[in-house]
């Protein structure tokens, strides 16, 4: 196939931990696939907007709580309605043989139980994606305004098939639209803080996008698309879209085409749109070639002044974030980097976490949105 299998595991209702769904998230991603986890305590309708928005080949429910029976009819009735009702939809567990046939008869594709070996898995779920495309591939996408038809037109996009969506795009008024780079070292909580600056954005009553880059894996080909999972809440959110991508081997902190992907979003009428790089380092620099603005993340500890005097990704910064301001070392840290930054860019404090510090950085983006 032209691009890997993207597949969404979901941990839907009240189970604890999630080691067994992050267990087969691996494998998936080990066989080659892109697998976007949306961890624990999710809901059917969260997780069927999810699916939506991520265009996937299949969607898959993980649950130890013995409620299979009453979570799937939901999550198959609300992908019917969402208009996503030929997606298909396995289910993972502690599953009963009696239980499995009903499942079946309801409509899902694939049952599964611990005893189900990872081979037949990925088998069934390679053979559900093929049907599943094949189904699509002769769409018309007309309605970009749609959230499914705009779900495949970003799919066409990265799969550099722009020709089959350049009538619908024709048929958009033109719009403006503040485009937002987010960049940081892997495990500076870009995620945590673009769902929480999200979140406020939308409070102020702006339309918001994210668009997310996880790595690709030099050896398979698949991806851990993980960063939806921070940004997840309970109730599906209309003025909220989310696409994660895998970079396909792409250097510079990016995946291919996204700079078309922030402009149809954009285009389609969301007025902020915040791109996540994966985890970079100093020479990932290409964020600044799809971003107006391009905030770097750091962290308390993480380096003197001489390292914010370093050429790379701190020269392209519009603006520097210190998240986790609530740990130890962080106004030594800010300390420094304002010491460091002579030529105006602003310094902000925040713990995403704790949801603080995020209004004056909601001033300056609302201040900069093209009215």
């Amino acid at each position: 196939m032209a691009r890997p299998v993207r597949v969404l595991i979901s941990k839907i209702g009240l189970d604890g931990h999630d080691r067994g769904a992050k267990l087969i998230v691996r494998n998936l991603r080990d066989a080659g696939m892109e697998v976007i986890y949306t961890g624990l305590w999710q809901t059917p309708a969260a997780t069927v907007q999810a699916a939506l928005q991520e265009d996937c080949d299949v969607l898959g429910v993980s649950l130890l709580s013995a409620a299979h029976m009453t979570v799937m009819p939901e999550v198959l009735r609300l992908a019917r309605e969402a208009g996503i009702g030929e997606m298909p939809a396995v289910v993972g567990g502690i599953i009963p043989e009696q239980d499995k046939e009903p499942l079946r008869a309801m409509g899902c594709a694939g049952v599964f139980n611990p005893g189900t070996p990872m081979a037949g898995i990925v088998e069934t779920l390679n053979a559900l994606a093929i049907t599943y495309r094949q189904k699509r591939s002769s769409g018309v996408i007309s309605d970009l305004r749609h959230p499914v038809q705009l779900a495949q037109a970003i799919t066409a996009i990265a799969e550099g098939k722009r020709s089959r969506i350049e009538a619908a795009l024709g048929s958009l008024p033109k719009r403006s639209g503040f485009r937002v780079g987010v960049t940081g070292s892997p495990g500076v909580g870009k995620s945590t803080f673009i769902g929480k600056l999200a979140r406020q954005l939308r409070e102020r009553g702006r339309r918001v996008a994210v668009v997310a880059v996880d790595p690709s894996s030099p050896i398979t080909g698949g991806s851990l698309l993980g960063d939806r999972l921070r940004m997840m809440s309970a109730d599906p959110d209309d003025g909220l879209y989310v696409r994660s991508l895998a970079s396909s081997g792409q250097a510079g902190g990016l995946a291919p085409h996204v700079d078309e992907i922030i402009d149809l979003l954009i285009a389609v009428g969301f007025e902020v749109v915040l791109t996540e790089t994966v985890g970079a380092g100093q020479n990932d620099v290409d964020v600044r070639k799809v971003a107006a603005e391009v905030l770097l993340l750091v962290m308390p500890g993480a380096g003197d002044s001489v390292q914010f005097d370093k050429a790379g990704v701190v020269e392209i910064a519009t603006g520097f974030v210190v998240n986790k301001a609530d740990l130890p070392g962080a106004d030594k840290t800010i300390k420094e980097l304002r010491d460091s930054v002579h030529d105006g860019r602003p310094v902000w404090s925040v713990s995403a976490l704790r949801s603080e510090g995020l209004e004056p950085l909601c001033d300056w983006i609302e201040q900069r949105i093209p009215s």
